[in-house]
Order: structure tokens, then C-alpha cells, then sequence
């Protein structure tokens, strides 16, 4: 594993952390089947390992990320050397006492090796000094490697949303209490 600095990202991140390649590939998706009845919907996930690796593009525009940084509460990059490998972002919402992890990106030859753990780990962090009671992530049905991760940490699968992201790909989230 390498080791990385955690940090608050400063402007001159911005142009570098924007030309991260964002995509990622999967070899399975959390399928949502719905059924509706008088009264009733019934929502199920399952994960469906696909025929061939795919490419996943990131569900948001790169070009449009430094305006969506100024409305989250916190950016926290991963830096290996003068190399920045990743980032993560949150949002707070006061009134309820949770946040929102909405990006946790890391370069491709970076990935496996750590970033996106100590990434998170801070995030935690961050979320504990501000007194939330519950950190929530955000990741689309095929970002297998995201599942995996928010599972590793304890995060459960506490809800969805169909259609969240402009390419109409479902978001699901994960969920924990924090200490």
C-alpha cells in the first residue's frame, strides 16, 4: 500500500483534479427490478455480473466540477509525492446531522492501493470534528469498486434513487452511523 497526505484542496488543485480520469470499468451492476401492485411497490437490487468488463463514464460533467466544488462543504485530495491522486467531496446537511460524500474519484493507476480508503477515513473524520451523526455515500449501480469499499467500511445499502445522474443511471446510497 502507498502512503498518501490527505489535504484540503486549494485552487491550483483545480485544473489537475479536473483532468483526473474519471471513468472506471465493471464487471457487474446493482440491477433494480420494480414491481407496482394496487397499493403496493416492491423495489429489489441484485447484483448482476455482466457478459464483459464495461466502461463506466463518470456521471457528471469534468468540465463543470470546480462550480460544483464551491457548493460542497468540504474537498479533501489525496496527494503521493507532489502527484494528486484523488479527491473526495461532502456536503452537510445541518438540520438532520448528516453528510453526503457526492465524489470520491481516483486516478486509475493510483486505484487499489489505498487512495480511496484514506480518502474516505478523512472524510469520516472530518464528519465527526463537525458532529454528524451519519455520513451517507453516494455512488451510480455500476461503480462495483464504490459498493465494495462502502461495504469494507460498514456501510449498508439504505436507499436508491432511479433516473439521479443526466445519463438517467440509477444512484444508490450507503449508509452509516457514525461514533
Amino acid at each position: 500500500m502507498a502512503s498518501f497526505d490527505i489535504r484540503p484542496a486549494i485552487a491550483t488543485d483545480v485544473p489537475r483534479l479536473t483532468m483526473l480520469d474519471h471513468s472506471r470499468t465493471s464487471d457487474s451492476v446493482w440491477q433494480l427490478e420494480l414491481r407496482r401492485e394496487t397499493a403496493q411497490v416492491a423495489a429489489t437490487f441484485r447484483e448482476v455480473r455482466l457478459p464483459r468488463t464495461v466502461d463506466v463514464k463518470y456521471p457528471r460533467d469534468p468540465s463543470m466540477l470546480a462550480n460544483e466544488w464551491l457548493r460542497r462543504d468540504v474537498v479533501l485530495v489525496a496527494v503521493n509525492g507532489n502527484e494528486l491522486v484523488g479527491y473526495a467531496c461532502a456536503v452537510e446537511e445541518h438540520a438532520a446531522t448528516v453528510a453526503w460524500v457526492t465524489d470520491l474519484v481516483v486516478a486509475p493507476q493510483w486505484r487499489r492501493k489505498g487512495a480511496a480508503s484514506a480518502l474516505l477515513d478523512a472524510i469520516q473524520n472530518w464528519a465527526l470534528e463537525r458532529g454528524v451523526r451519519r455520513l451517507i455515500l453516494e455512488m451510480m449501480s455500476k461503480n462495483q469498486p464504490c459498493i465494495r469499499l462502502s461495504q469494507k467500511f460498514g456501510y449498508e445499502f439504505c436507499g436508491y434513487n432511479d433516473q439521479y445522474y443526466p445519463s438517467q443511471d440509477v444512484a444508490l446510497f450507503f449508509g452509516r452511523a457514525l461514533k
